[in-house]
């Protein structure tokens, strides 16, 4: 019962994330379960994964079950659109289930914004990440780094090959010291902005206003007021963000923002997202493209433990109970908006808030259980 209740939970929040999307005039987009496996391994470092499910189609072609839903889109989204592709989805993926040497089917929900990305763009799918987080009930963190910004700061450090990739992981794991012996012959104003930058933390008008007396250069500087500027746009919508520039990304992917959205009581983070202009790149085709998604199996985590008890009221009944009389006992209760569940005895095993049950075809004897 309580994985039931779970799902139920989970449903509801997949529920109302599509019909926010399609508020804002996104439509559903459907893939097949599987693709030819050369598609997935051509692509394999934006999957972040070295575990794919596969097997043989009865044409002994080597197919792959989903672990991925944009890759399917970039895939197939207009060479050169003439407007901006909204689209959202609702697919199980199938990746390597965490702490185990197995499979999962993952139940997945996201969006993207395929087309000329600009600041509206920006702004619109980070207040629908914003939403989504909010639909998933109580408290929740939102971080957005950076990618622009970053990049030029590394470039203007003048490293390159394995220093850079060092300079990489320094930041993504907040390693200071690291980034300070790797950036030790860089000119001595990108090395305070790149520290400054790892060292940041906390809300984004907070986190702004302490950057400012950096001496950003050229595209750095451009980049800088761009965020200024998408930050104050979100403010202004009512969304509210924590700057954090060291959310990991591959480069050669991801352009512009990052994003990711976390819940007190899951471990990771429940959405992911940011800009991935260099995937349409790869696919050859123009602009740019942004979304998220919302990985719906974590909310388990968040919701095993927020209802104390699987139905409302258990209801149980004896042989003698009259088909009838069950019945209309189950509709009266239903009507009153609680859940029921019907049973020949209390074994212990059902969680309920109350007991009922039927005699001379009426409810009675309700019972409050703590």
């Amino acid at each position: 019962m309580k994985e039931t209740n779970v799902l139920r939970r989970a449903e509801q929040v997949s529920l109302t994330l599509r019909g926010i999307y399609e508020q804002f005039g996104y439509r559903r987009f459907r893939v097949s379960k599987f693709e030819e496996y050369d598609f997935y391994a051509t692509y394999r470092s934006f999957l972040q994964t070295e575990s794919i499910l596969t097997f043989h189609d009865l044409n002994g072609k080597l197919m792959a079950l989903k672990p991925d839903v944009t890759l399917s889109i970039i895939k197939n989204a207009p060479q050169a659109p003439k407007r901006p592709e909204r689209v959202y989805y609702s697919e199980a993926v199938y990746r390597a289930a965490k702490g185990a040497r197995t499979f999962a089917e993952m139940q997945q929900l996201g969006l993207e914004f395929v087309g000329e990305v600009d600041r509206y763009a920006l702004v619109e799918v980070l207040l629908l990440a914003d939403k989504s987080m909010a639909a998933m009930g109580g408290p929740y963190t939102l971080d957005l780094s950076h990618v622009g910004l970053l990049e030029c700061l590394l470039g203007e450090a003048g490293l390159s090959g394995r220093a850079r990739e060092g300079c990489y992981e320094a930041v993504f794991s907040k390693n200071l010291q690291r980034l300070e012996e790797l950036l030790a012959s860089s000119p001595a104003a990108v090395r305070q902005a790149l520290l400054a930058l790892v060292s940041a933390y906390g809300p984004a008008n907070e986190v702004l206003k302490s950057l400012q007396g950096l001496c950003f250069a050229g595209a750095a500087q451009a980049e800088f007021e761009a965020l200024c500027g998408l930050c104050a746009a979100l403010g202004a919508a009512g969304v509210g963000l924590h700057l954090d520039f060291t959310l990991r990304y591959d480069p050669s992917y991801y352009s512009g923002v990052i994003f990711q959205g976390y819940l007190p009581r899951v471990q990771g983070c429940v959405l992911s997202g940011g800009q991935y202009d260099g995937l349409l790149q790869r696919f050859g085709k123009s602009g740019g493209a942004v979304g998220f998604a919302v990985y719906l199996g974590l909310l388990e985590e968040q919701y095993a433990e927020e209802r104390p008890y699987d139905v409302d009221t258990l209801l149980l009944y004896s042989e003698s109970t009259g088909m009838a009389e069950l019945l209309s006992a189950v509709r009266v209760l239903t009507a009153e908006g609680k859940s029921v569940c019907v049973q020949k005895t209390d074994d212990g095993t059902v969680r309920c808030r109350q007991v009922a049950t039927i005699s001379e075809g009426r409810l009675t004897s309700v019972v409050r259980v703590d």
